[in-house]
């Protein structure tokens, strides 16, 4: 992408977040170096992904940059301003335009396709029952030894150890971006 591009990205990024700061919670898209590292364990012979909350696509791009096929790529956008841009740059990838808090109940695969899912959403600042509702749809679709990559601007696994315990999953660290605005934490969380 173009400096231009990069630039328009921020700018609609920033637009979106001053329209619905809890929705997307960052003023602007994630960086390189995060993207890298939400992605550093996936392969291109992985398989199906699932990624929630693409926004612009940076943890999408950094996907098909590791070797990920486009066509295996299915995008969970909540936010139809994000629609456009995920269908017009990444054509061949399935984007779905629903809340991610119902990816179980609206049958998007059979059986447990999916070997990774690379989260972009603000667990953060959603309520706990959502975030269950995510995890729990997500490990739905999730082959046993699949992982869930989550970033966060906060001090620990923005999942909270009790949600983690009731789903029986566990969360580790695997690295940190420093040169993100702001800085971030990724998690996989995998089930015990």
């Amino acid at each position: 992408m173009t400096n231009a591009g990069t630039w328009t990205d921020l700018a609609y990024f920033f637009r979106t977040w001053l329209s619905d700061p809890l929705r997307v919670a960052a003023v602007a898209p994630s960086g390189k170096a995060l993207a890298r590292i939400m992605t550093s364990e996936i392969r291109p012979n992985t398989g199906p992904v699932l990624e929630l909350g693409p926004g612009t696509g940076v943890f999408t791009r950094a996907l098909l940059e590791k070797g990920v096929k486009e066509s295996d790529l299915t995008l969970i956008e909540f936010g139809s301003e994000f629609r456009g841009i995920l269908e017009k740059r990444f054509p061949q990838s399935r984007v779905l335009l629903m809340d991610a808090a119902e990816l179980a109940q609206n049958g998007i695969f059979e059986g447990k396709p999916v070997s990774a899912v690379v989260s972009g959403l603000p667990l953060l600042s959603m309520p706990a029952q959502k975030v269950t509702d995510i995890l729990s749809g997500a490990f739905h679709y999730l082959q046993s030894d699949g992982a869930f990559y989550q970033f966060t601007y906060g001090p620990r696994c923005p999942v909270p150890q009790r949600i983690l315990d009731r789903l029986e999953l566990k969360a580790t660290h695997i690295g940190r971006a420093v040169c993100n605005l702001p800085p971030a934490a990724v998690y996989r969380i995998t089930r015990h």
